[in-house]
């Protein structure tokens, strides 16, 4: 099984060449390189001796609020554990930063309930919540939000949450 590590900046390339190939099939949104720079701390690779072989990120969002995203495995190593043990160890980070529920938007619904995520509808948030993370200027916060600007992006995506239990 492969390791799963905090990513590095040199591993951004690698991460680019994932996230890439699954935003050409419309699974993903394409990132900019300089966003993936950005996000290197939220990210996690799996590796296969020193081939990165999967990653994913872990977003803050709120308070008690966090989002798994980014979530891409070589198509040659899925359905060999990878994309499980990323999703784990951005859990336990989750739970590390002190958040309480964790949220997907996602296509593969059944990937996600097996590890815990439950489907929801829109998420109801305090009015003052709402204000604030509306200034974001963070695509994945306002698909979250289901900002209309954002809509394009989210069709046919489920949003599940995994409520974080201590």
């Amino acid at each position: 099984m492969p390791t799963v590590r905090r990513a590095r900046t040199n591993d951004v390339a690698a991460i680019r060449a994932l996230v890439d190939r699954y935003a050409g099939d419309r699974i993903l949104l394409g990132k900019d390189l300089v966003t993936l720079y950005e996000d290197v701390p939220d990210f996690r690779v799996a590796l296969d001796g020193d081939r990165v072989v999967g990653c994913g990120a872990v977003h803050v969002m709120w308070k008690d609020m966090a989002e798994v995203r980014t979530i891409a495995v070589d198509p040659a190593c899925r359905r060999t554990g990878i994309g499980t043990a990323i999703v784990a160890e951005l859990l336990r980070t989750a739970a590390d930063l002190g958040v309480d529920q964790v949220f997907c938007l996602t296509f593969e619904i059944d990937f996600f309930a097996r590890l815990g995520f439950e489907p929801v509808g829109t998420v109801p948030l305090e009015p003052e919540v709402f204000a604030q993370m509306v200034r974001s200027s963070d695509e994945g916060i306002a698909e979250f939000l289901d900002l209309e600007r954002v809509r394009p992006n989210t069709l046919g995506n489920t949003r599940m949450v995994y409520r974080i239990t201590r």
